[in-house]
């Protein structure tokens, strides 16, 4: 109860200062609130506004993430390390699935990487709204907040993780490469992916609960439609720029590749999965922020 009533306040705080900069300095505070014009109207400029609120949010996800945890921060690596560990065994000694040179553990976690980030942020994101309803009907301010704040804030994971497999190629002796510079690409398609897709299924997850019990087979489906477990190379190569409709197959081969330089750059597999981040991403904003004057009393 006082971490809703922190929030709110500090919600109504921000909102007051975003509208304070938009005023004369000697007129009256005011805030006019009214619906999208269109399809298309975004409002970007209200996020930026609200710039030091999505701060606050990714700060309180980051610290009740692991609230009353024994491992706390440990469980960034716990996961990707123990799920490695049972793909080198059941899909690399035993299915004897190719790795393109790699040792199976770093072929294992570069992809591992990228996709625990990806599944952690949309599952989060997905269920921010519905977890923040009191919050939501209480108080104005921009709901897209919400799941953006959801996906940055599992950056901080991401970036513990990574030096887990830095330090596990320097193990192999597996040198980063200088492809490593197109690293922040294949990241940065991997949240506009993960932030497209939660604006979807939050909105939707609002208005529709049966959302929350089918994300669980979703994100299972889509990590084995994506090159985790096998690389892309297995699928025909007629058919592989299909593949990149995935936009996680695109960023996880480019990832490998980027960062240990083994393998060809993924071409038109990565061309058709960067058309896809666009798709995705734009449509979420759009479908979104037209659903986002009747969420509060859907929800």
């Amino acid at each position: 109860m006082e971490a809703e009533i922190a929030i709110e306040q500090r919600i109504t705080a921000a909102s007051y200062s975003a509208t304070q900069r938009q005023t004369a300095p000697d007129a009256a505070p005011t805030l006019e609130i009214t619906p999208p014009h269109g399809w298309f109207d975004l409002d970007l400029h209200e996020i930026w506004s609200n710039r030091e609120l999505l701060y606050f949010l990714i700060w309180r996800d980051l610290k009740v993430r692991y609230k009353q945890t024994i491992i706390g921060v440990g469980w960034v690596v716990i996961q990707p390390f123990m799920t490695m560990l049972l793909f080198s065994f059941f899909f690399g000694r035993l299915a004897k699935i190719p790795s393109g040179g790699l040792p199976y553990p770093v072929f294992y976690y570069c992809a591992l990487l990228p996709w625990m980030y990806f599944a952690g942020a949309l599952t989060n994101a997905t269920n921010t709204i519905v977890e923040q309803e009191k919050v939501i009907t209480k108080v104005y301010f921009p709901r897209v907040l919400l799941p953006l704040s959801a996906v940055l804030s599992g950056l901080v994971d991401f970036s513990v993780s990574l030096v887990m497999l830095i330090g596990m190629m320097l193990y192999y002796r597996i040198t980063p490469q200088p492809t490593a510079i197109y690293l922040p690409l294949f990241l940065l398609m991997a949240v506009a992916t993960a932030f497209g897709t939660g604006l979807w299924l939050s909105a939707l997850n609002a208005i529709y609960r049966d959302v929350r019990y089918a994300m669980s087979f979703l994100v299972q489906f889509w990590m084995f439609a994506s090159p985790v477990a096998y690389p892309s190379t297995l699928v025909p190569a007629r058919w592989r720029w299909l593949y990149g409709l995935n936009p996680m197959a695109g960023v996880i081969e480019g990832f490998r590749w980027a960062l240990t330089g083994h393998g060809q750059p993924p071409g038109a597999l990565l061309a058709v999965s960067a058309c896809m981040v666009v798709v995705v991403l734009f449509g979420g904003l759009v479908y979104f922020k037209n659903m986002e004057g009747m969420i509060a009393d859907r929800i």
